[in-house]
């Protein structure tokens, strides 16, 4: 699939880096296939020392040669980006980008090139447990299709869309949705702290709660509300801190955010934000109507 291919990034910040490690670990590319671009000399000879691959610090270099060009650089900087390679944009097979609220319209248009593949992975892949949402132009071949799949297959599991507008979707839910946990983890762990735990012991019994129930939940298959109830005893401890959460709005709060996400990633695409907020309920089976 990837015989003769030469891919190059243009940008080679963390997100790049982990599927450049993807890649190469489980042999979907050799580094003699890969070129990376960076600004910065110091951060071309790290990924050069690490694996092997040609790096350079001028980006039209790299996209010269590439039959796969990956775009993985800041939003802020992305017009100035197509700019510079808007001259041989054109001569990529397929652009692959994971760049936030960036559409195919756009990128499209700035490099000439009607072969866009348009990504949305999330924190989790730079250990290769990420999900990534994709969609592609109608212009991509099948093979294009596979090469970007297996591309993104590196950084975790995939899905696919053909509407790229569940790309703004997956942005507040899946790309997000880490930056929620995270938050969550660490106010679990403040609250062990407060009830007089070191933090230290804190941390180890949030971490490995949270990480248990995830594994429990992919293994049941569960609905969350099943497996909720299941450890929820009537006049129980559970109970009564769940009537204190949704007491205090946890789903009205996390629905609110995810949609303030949508609408951020939505006005980084197109100028504009969505003037409405979805219906918020109370029954978990409602959450998601009105979008």
């Amino acid at each position: 699939m990837f015989e003769n291919t030469i891919s190059a990034f243009i940008g080679s910040g963390v997100m790049a880096e982990a599927m450049i490690g993807g890649l190469i670990g489980q042999s979907i590319l050799t580094p003699s296939q890969i070129i990376a671009a960076d600004p910065l000399p110091e951060r071309c000879e790290a990924l050069r020392a690490r694996f092997g691959i040609h790096t350079t610090t001028n980006n039209r270099e790299a996209a010269s040669q590439a039959d796969i060009l990956i775009l993985s650089i800041k939003p802020q900087v992305l017009d100035r980006v197509l700019d510079e390679l808007h001259p041989i944009g054109h001569t990529a097979k397929v652009v692959l980008s994971i760049i936030a609220g960036a559409t195919i319209q756009h990128i499209s248009e700035g490099l000439n090139n009607p072969n866009i593949v348009r990504s949305m992975p999330n924190t989790p892949a730079r250990i290769g447990q990420g999900i990534t949402v994709w969609a592609a132009s109608p212009n991509v071949s099948e093979r294009g299709r596979a090469q970007a799949q297996a591309m993104l297959r590196s950084l975790g599991q995939e899905v696919y869309v053909e509407d790229e507008h569940y790309l703004d979707m997956a942005t507040a839910l899946s790309g997000t949705g880490p930056a929620y946990v995270f938050m969550f983890m660490e106010a679990m762990i403040d609250a062990g702290v407060h009830l007089g735990f070191s933090r230290r012991v804190a941390e180890q019994l949030v971490l490995q709660t949270m990480r248990g129930s995830v594994e429990y939940a992919i293994q049941t298959k569960e609905h969350p509300a099943t497996l909720r109830n299941q450890v929820t005893s009537p006049g129980g401890t559970s109970a009564e801190a769940i009537y204190h959460l949704e007491k205090g709005g946890l789903r009205t709060v996390l629905a609110r955010a995810v949609w303030a996400a949508y609408q951020r990633s939505v006005a980084l695409g197109a100028g504009q934000k969505v003037a409405h907020q979805p219906k918020v309920a109370r029954n978990p089976d409602e959450i998601g109507e009105g979008r």
